[in-house]
């Protein structure tokens, strides 16, 4: 069982000029802050006011966006994938904290097929604050410092994480992708910026999984989704290399298909995925 910090509480008051759903602008209200100590590991401490002053430097950053930037917090690793803390999405995706503190965050990528062998492909949101409307693999997210997110044993943590991402950004029900029926084939090491101030610093795990599934993508996470089989996707490729219809494609998603996508997928169709697992090797791709 993992053992979670020991608390201490203090009062302090917050505005709530980001929460979109209560619409309270320029208002404050009471709130319990939480301090922790955390045996073994140095927790970074982030004061109510310094959050505040840097998401007024962000006003134009969509409210939903927002929220999940300051709420969510990501599991910070290694380049051997250890543990060593934990700080929120915002600081992970300052490409100023990624070159100055060399910050280095878990996440994972899911590519989903139906029983036909097509991949589901994913455009993300225009509200996105990395990538915006990039084309990408069918769910790209972070595994976030909880309990059951941070389970090591055959990266269940990760996997739990990726069927609650799976709801949450295309309405994909739990049943539909048990945690069970996921293939996790291996890990890479990567760093890309996404503009001069946000990227990414994953070390990302590689999700297979074939089901038939119902979505219905959130708004707030996609713009669009296709199925692509092979041949198809191929031919994306080429439109994007070549600049046309404005196709863009995020760097993982260009990595994975550089590297694995392809023996991988025949993989799939042969019924024999189980012989690509490599967890014991960490990609380092650039």
């Amino acid at each position: 069982m993992l053992k979670f910090p020991t608390f201490k509480t203090i009062e302090t008051t917050l505005p709530l000029h980001w929460s979109s759903s209560l619409q309270l602008a320029s208002k404050s209200l009471p709130i319990t802050a939480q301090i922790s100590s955390f045996a073994g590991l140095t927790l970074r401490r982030r004061s109510y006011t310094a959050i505040t002053a840097a998401m007024g430097d962000d006003s134009g950053m969509d409210a939903v966006q927002r929220r999940l930037m300051f709420d969510d917090e990501c599991i910070l690793v290694d380049e051997n994938d250890n543990v060593l803390g934990h700080d929120t999405k915002y600081n992970c995706h300052l490409m100023e904290k990624i070159e100055k503190e060399n910050l280095l965050h878990r996440a994972f990528s899911v590519f989903l097929f139906n029983s036909k062998y097509e991949l589901l492909l994913q455009q993300r949101s225009e509200t996105k604050v990395t990538f915006p409307l990039v084309w990408t693999n069918t769910c790209c997210s972070h595994p976030l410092y909880r309990e059951s997110e941070l389970i090591p044993e055959n990266a269940l943590g990760v996997r739990n994480a990726a069927q609650r991402k799976l709801l949450d950004e295309l309405g994909i029900p739990a049943e539909d992708v048990p945690v069970d029926e996921f293939t996790t084939l291996g890990r890479m090491l990567y760093k890309a910026p996404s503009d001069g101030k946000w990227g990414e610093h994953e070390v990302d795990y590689l999700l297979f999984i074939v089901r038939d599934v119902a979505v219905n993508p959130n708004p707030d996470e996609v713009a669009d989704i296709k199925y692509l089989n092979q041949e198809e996707l191929k031919e994306l490729l080429r439109k994007a290399d070549a600049g046309e219809e404005g196709l863009k494609l995020s760097p993982w998603f260009r990595l994975v298909v550089d590297n694995f996508l392809f023996k991988w997928w025949d993989h799939v169709k042969n019924g024999t995925l189980n012989e690509a697992i490599d967890m014991k090797t960490i990609h380092k791709l650039k």
